[in-house]
């Protein structure tokens, strides 16, 4: 059976060209990301809205501590997604506008109120369109002008959607306690952690699916049994013709998906479901593992907006926006050719309760 550690080295980059190396999160600061808010507050309405900027704090932490010194119950507290605490980051958050009249007695260090407004209904998981991260590459061995070239490729090209390692806990441990949970042999009994437990499994398996793509040269292509999404609209749809379609997602308009397994989704068929059952195989696992989740579908590549490159004494720093349920650290290893975010990635994500863990991830 393949490792259920999760590195970097199992999952083929998009191309061979060399990378300009470099040392990520030296500081807090070298890594900032702003949330890029699916809608504004309305200014009215029964939620509070508060817009905070917060360092040395995953969300989660926030959002437990504004429970405990509001006054208000442990679900109260609603993101649009998760940021981690080894960044400087700046989000959203809800909570019941009758806290508005303990607000001015929150304090926690590093973190500050940006904005309070308020809204009609409560913030979900994933009601945001994306984030833009900026983030400063020191010690970089490669010039400036050589990661430029490869962020220009990854513009046209755009970049494989794989899982990064928040997803998997330190040494992988996440994927092997959800493989406990799907065997029915975990002592877990928390509902919330046993979903997240179960996620990394389906991460695992759809970053498997995205390296056989690679290898095979099936990356901007689509196979019979596909199921594609269009880029403009999010629009779904079976492949028939792979030839015709593969023209389409060759111009970029749409890109194949992989199947995070679960009651809801169909499996992938045709030439496509044969290559998902290779990615299955490698874990010993079949679809109906997966019957306690509703299951769901993730594009394969997604396309970086806005991307800024500049070159600094030691390095250089880069800005660019990717999507919701995409992790910066696939563009930045494409860029640096590093093990990115490797000491940190047991605490950038915790489960949350209540939510369906729908990914956001910095």
């Amino acid at each position: 059976m393949t490792s259920l550690s999760f590195t970097w080295a199992d999952l083929r980059p998009l191309t061979e060209t060399p990378r300009s190396g470099g040392v990520l999160r030296s500081m807090p600061a070298d890594f900032q990301v702003d949330e890029v808010p699916l809608y504004l507050p309305s200014g009215t309405g029964e939620h509070l809205y508060l817009h905070v900027r917060k360092t040395g704090h995953t969300t989660a932490h926030l959002m437990r501590e504004l429970s405990a010194q509001l006054g208000l119950r442990p679900g109260d507290v609603a993101a649009a997604g998760l940021k981690d605490r080894h960044a400087v980051t700046t989000q959203w958050l809800s909570l019941p506008a009758k806290a508005e009249r303990r607000l001015s007695g929150f304090a926690l260090e590093g973190v500050e109120l940006l904005e309070v407004s308020r809204h009609e209904n409560r913030l979900g998981m994933g009601h945001l369109k994306g984030n833009r991260f900026t983030v400063r590459v020191r010690e970089a061995a490669g010039t400036a002008a050589l990661a430029q070239t490869t962020l220009d490729e990854l513009t046209r090209l755009g970049i494989p959607n794989y899982f990064g390692p928040q997803r998997f806990g330190l040494g992988g441990l996440n994927a092997e306690e959800g493989l406990r949970v799907l065997r029915g042999e975990s002592r877990l009994r928390d509902p919330a952690v046993r979903r997240f437990l179960v996620s990394s499994v389906q991460s695992l398996i759809f970053n498997r699916f995205l390296a056989l793509r690679l290898e095979r040269g099936l990356f901007a292509a689509l196979l019979a049994g596909d199921m594609a999404k269009k880029h403009d609209t999010g629009g779904v749809f079976e492949v028939q013709d792979a030839a015709l379609e593969s023209l389409r997602a060759q111009r970029g308009e749409v890109s194949a998906t992989g199947t995070l397994f679960g009651r809801k989704v169909r499996p992938l068929t045709q030439e496509a479901g044969t290559l998902e059952q290779e990615a299955l195989a490698a874990f010993e696992l079949t679809p109906a593992a997966f019957s306690s989740r509703k299951g769901d579908r993730r594009i394969i590549r997604i396309f970086a907006q806005d991307a800024l490159l500049e070159a600094m004494p030691d390095g250089y720093t880069v800005s660019f926006t990717l999507p919701r349920g995409s992790f910066a650290t696939s563009l930045l290893r494409e860029l640096t050719g590093t093990d990115v975010d490797g000491p940190q990635a047991a605490d950038l994500q915790e489960p949350l309760a209540g939510d369906d863990l729908s990914p956001e991830e910095t």
